[in-house]
């Protein structure tokens, strides 16, 4: 690979933010030069920010692209480099693509079931990333849904060999965590699958009664499966503390969107991560009623951050939060060195000399940032 020296640069280190330049030889970080001086043959950053490139643990956007609207299925290997392009172009090198595990029957809708599908796209994706067709780095997320029929058979379907870099614990029981006000869930299921008051009624129980009859053995079975997949565990909209104190006793190492400060708390006194959402941070609220990401921010109460259903929100995320806290260094470590060790990627997420030259440049715009580019192991995609 050919060298690069990003110089003139402002650079987001670990603890500290200062003008130098980064020196890239063989795809790794080779060195840190503090001074505003531009050797011959090297990119003048021009002051633009340099810093480590972005890691998104839960997207759900590459369902966006494979049915980008409802009824319209586009073809798989066209909306995972459309979804690969995308990430790369707002700064995410590394991502763990969200799927999920174990379908879910929608009684009285015209769409009456979650088909399994996570395999196959699977599958899809690994293939071209094997082929050298993927700009970035994919690992998988396997959302275990625990209140369905068919978790366990999905889940056996997959080993050690396919990337599964985190499951997360998935239980969207009617009346339960992110659901717990049911007008929320009412509001949300009725408009995407059009169900009468009625239909939505027949709906709940049969979810609830689905849960008693599996959701234990699910649960049981998905913990397995991470430690037979080398994954790490995550929790899933956490509501009290007694959940949270399960998670803990579960091995769960983040827990995502916990849906109170009460939880964030016992994360917080568990040593248990906290991750939320971008587009909750940036919107200044969640979009479910649940606890909003900057009153954990504020409360130091926030590690990492995810961009969940808006790719760009990472970036705008992180930036917000730097100026939040009056630390740009911590708050871009919310989208870079949290994620990495969240899941035990040591060769990536700081600009260290030995890293991977996962690096992007951006240049600030009144508090927003603008992308000025992406490089993966030191090439430039974007």
């Amino acid at each position: 690979m050919s060298d690069l020296i990003l110089a003139n640069a402002t650079l987001v280190l670990p603890r500290e933010v200062i003008r130098g330049s980064l020196v890239i030889e063989d795809g790794h970080i080779a060195r840190i030069d503090e001074g505003a001086s531009i050797p011959e043959g090297a990119t003048d950053c021009g002051g633009d920010l340099v810093m480590p490139g972005l890691i998104e643990l839960h997207t759900d956007n590459l369902e966006r692209h494979i049915e980008p609207r409802p009824k319209v299925n586009w073809p798989h290997s066209a909306a995972i480099i459309a979804h690969d392009a995308e990430l790369a172009s707002v700064g995410i090198t590394t991502v763990f693509d969200a799927l999920r595990v174990g379908s879910i029957g929608v009684s009285g809708s015209s769409r009456t079931d979650y088909h399994e599908y996570a395999r196959a796209l699977a599958s899809e994706i690994l293939g071209m990333r094997d082929a050298g067709g993927l700009r970035i780095s994919h690992y998988l997320h396997l959302r275990a849904e625990t209140c369905s029929e068919t978790l366990i058979e999905e889940l056996a379907k997959f080993g050690p060999e396919d990337r599964v870099g985190i499951v997360s614990l998935m239980d969207h029981t009617p009346g339960e965590r992110q659901f717990r006000d049911l007008s929320k869930l009412r509001d949300y299921v009725c408009g995407k699958h059009g169900l009468s008051d009625a239909a939505f009624d027949d709906h709940v129980a049969s979810q609830i009664a689905l849960k008693e009859r599996l959701g234990a053995r699910h649960l049981e079975a998905a913990i397995a499966a991470a430690g037979r997949y080398g994954a790490v565990l995550a929790s899933h909209d956490d509501t009290t503390a007694e959940q949270v104190a399960q998670s803990a006793a579960q091995g769960v190492h983040f827990a995502e969107f916990p849906t109170t400060r009460e939880a964030a708390e016992a994360c917080r006194a568990q040593g248990i991560a906290v991750m939320m959402g971008a587009p909750n941070l940036i919107r200044g609220g969640s979009h479910s009623g649940n606890v909003a990401a900057h009153e954990l921010a504020e409360a130091d109460l926030l590690d990492i951050v995810s961009s969940d259903y808006v790719p760009s929100a990472l970036l705008s995320a992180a930036l917000l939060l730097g100026d939040l806290w009056d630390d740009l260094a911590r708050g871009i470590a919310t989208v870079t060195a949290a994620p990495a060790d969240a899941v035990g990627l040591e060769d990536r997420g700081r600009l260290e000399p030995g890293k991977r030259a996962d690096v992007i440049r951006v240049h600030r715009f009144n508090g927003s940032g603008a992308l000025r580019g992406t490089w993966v192991k030191g090439e430039r995609v974007g």
